[in-house]
């Protein structure tokens, strides 16, 4: 049965549709025949007991500069539609914390995808702290001496903000680096959250594993090397896509997390692997399913379909 399906979500027209995962999952829920809607963030609204989106009718199609059409502007009640795809990128700042809030009044009667109670409640670097055996030694901290006994401890470190995304404002900091409390002051500067600080893992160099999983099965991976020069495997910072098969760790690892992620309707997550160890659980708005599919021919957007439309 043809399904509502409204796509919560950044911007459409600068997309990159080779690439982008929401594009991918918006073209096979049209070619399943659903109805689809599209709005950015700042267009969601309570409006006196009702969810509401100020949006448009969407056409999609795999034509560069030419991928959507859209119809007449109107406002949408959520209450109305089977499924809501909350796919806005990170920073997970009030702002996106706001929209889960407000979504939570419809779900789970309009089923949103991934859960965005449990979004709201498991942003990707908070996450991983529930499986410590499955990580690398990771400290989360404001206070600057306490960073630095961490350091101290562990040698070369990874410092990260604590909400962002795409490998923005990520530093490696060699062991003896003087640089760790100019860091601190300036990200003390930009907000008044905590950072987070990782033991440097040296098989980044082999590069930085996504494992997508769909209703808490691993599906597939690729891998993500780092460009000449970078320690950030992140695509969106020059990261190049490769082929790779998942390792008994890998699947290790997914069948620890994996029914924590059904059990909290997390239907489409990515988590980042590195070597023999779990750094993040990417649940806000995961990535690499156009790459999976071009490596492997795994349909990763016809699974999170059927997975979706089992609950509808």
């Amino acid at each position: 049965m043809p399904l509502k399906i409204a796509f919560q979500m950044d911007p459409i027209g600068p997309i990159d549709i080779d690439a982008d995962s929401t594009f991918r999952i918006a073209e096979e829920a049209q070619a399943r025949g659903h109805e689809l809607f599209y709005y950015t963030p700042d267009k969601l609204a309570f409006d006196q007991g009702r969810v509401t989106a100020r949006g448009w009718p969407l056409t999609v199609q795999r034509v560069k500069g030419d991928h959507f059409h859209l119809g007449d502007e109107t406002t949408l009640d959520l209450a109305d539609v089977d499924v809501v795809w909350l796919r806005q990128d990170p920073p997970f700042d009030m702002g996106y914390i706001t929209t889960t809030h407000i979504l939570d009044m419809v779900h789970p009667d309009t089923l949103v995808v991934n859960d965005p109670f449990w979004v709201r409640n498991y942003p990707e670097k908070l996450l991983v702290l529930n499986f410590p055996d499955l990580t690398p030694p990771t400290m989360i901290a404001r206070d600057l001496e306490t960073l630095k006994t961490f350091r101290a401890a562990h040698g070369d470190v990874i410092l990260k903000p604590l909400y962002g995304n795409g490998g923005a404002g990520v530093f490696k900091l060699k062991e003896g680096d003087s640089n760790l409390a100019s860091l601190h002051e300036l990200f003390s500067g930009i907000n008044r959250e905590p950072l987070i600080m990782q033991k440097f893992l040296p098989d980044v160099s082999k590069g930085d594993k996504r494992v997508i999983l769909v209703d808490g099965e691993a599906v597939g991976a690729i891998n993500r090397v780092p460009a000449a020069g970078e320690t950030r495997s992140n695509m969106h910072v020059g990261g190049r896509p490769e082929k790779v098969a998942l390792t008994d760790r890998d699947r290790e690892i997914c069948a620890q997390i994996g029914p924590l992620l059904r059990e909290k309707g997390q239907v489409f997550v990515g988590i980042d692997v590195i070597g023999e160890w779990l750094t993040e659980i990417n649940v806000t708005s995961p990535t690499g399913i156009q790459e999976l599919e071009r490596f492997d021919g795994t349909n990763v957007a016809a699974k999170i379909w059927e997975a979706i439309e089992v609950r509808r």
